[in-house]
């Protein structure tokens, strides 16, 4: 069992957590029913697309399991420092600073291997004892599911708002519509659906290939009542991107960058509202 001892507050308060959260104006929630439909993608480019815009913004990586943010934004290699006082999260980008346990393992192979007391404690301490100060945005990567981590953050942070990532065939629509109702039944807020992996345009032809089909997330939105904040298409360099720590939203000649830019547009609308 991977030993981890940085914490510097075992036990965080309630009043650290309270006054951490009131420094915080909007606190986005990305999740998804299921795994592999790029909710850590969807997460690490809004918090780099809102950053670009010159928000404060702090993401928090509460994938304790699978811990992919770091990797995502080329800081992986990076070690938490701090005092009696707190942690320090790391700086990304000017006005966009992350946590996750991944800064936490001693190798990158390290499994977390956790039930759920321990994984609430360090919950807890990512939103109490980290010096996040003042933000606009802070952005949450839940794990899939609806499981210990996401019911703790619906506990801890009842103003946040969630923000669910699908792609379109049926099975993961099923699992998507399973988060909606779950935000609900905690009475957190859905600021809508972003279907992800939506049509494919052929680099060699031009012809667009609906790969996973398109359109459920829009229908699923509607069915459920739900803001639709709209479809990200596949490109082979989101691969890539995501793999080489610089995520799309930063190419300027990318169809998808374009499109995730109108959905960060309609998440700001709505969270302002």
């Amino acid at each position: 069992m991977e030993c981890i001892d940085v914490f510097m507050n075992p036990n965080p308060t309630e009043n650290n957590i309270a006054e951490n959260l009131e420094k915080i104006k909007h606190t986005l929630v990305v999740m998804s029913g299921k795994g592999g439909v790029g909710k850590s993608t969807v997460a690490a480019n809004l918090a780099v697309a809102l950053a670009r815009e010159g928000k404060e913004v702090g993401i928090l990586d509460i994938d304790i399991h699978g811990p992919n943010i770091p990797k995502m934004l080329g800081i992986e290699d990076e070690r938490i420092v701090g005092d009696d006082s707190g942690m320090l999260p790391i700086p990304v980008l000017p006005h966009l600073k992350a946590m996750s346990m991944a800064f936490l393992l001693k190798d990158r192979d390290s499994p977390v291997i956790w039930r759920g007391p321990l994984k609430m404690k360090a919950i807890k301490q990512f939103i109490g004892d980290v010096k996040w100060g003042d933000l606009d945005y802070l952005i949450i990567d839940l794990p899939p599911g609806t499981g210990d981590e996401p019911l703790s953050i619906a506990q801890l942070i009842p103003a946040g708002k969630a923000v669910i990532v699908t792609t379109p065939q049926d099975v993961a629509l099923l699992d998507s519509r399973k988060a909606v109702t779950f935000a609900r039944t905690l009475n957190m807020s859905v600021v809508g659906i972003i279907e992800n992996m939506s049509g494919f345009v052929c680099p060699h032809c031009g012809k667009e290939i609906d790969l996973f089909k398109v359109g459920g997330g829009r229908r699923a939105a509607e069915d459920l009542g739900v803001p639709f904040l709209g479809a990200i298409p596949i490109d082979g360099r989101i691969v890539e991107s995501g793999d080489d720590g610089k995520p799309f939203v930063l190419y300027e000649d990318m169809r998808a960058a374009d499109a995730f830019n109108d959905v960060v547009r309609k998440i700001e609308e709505i969270a302002e509202q």
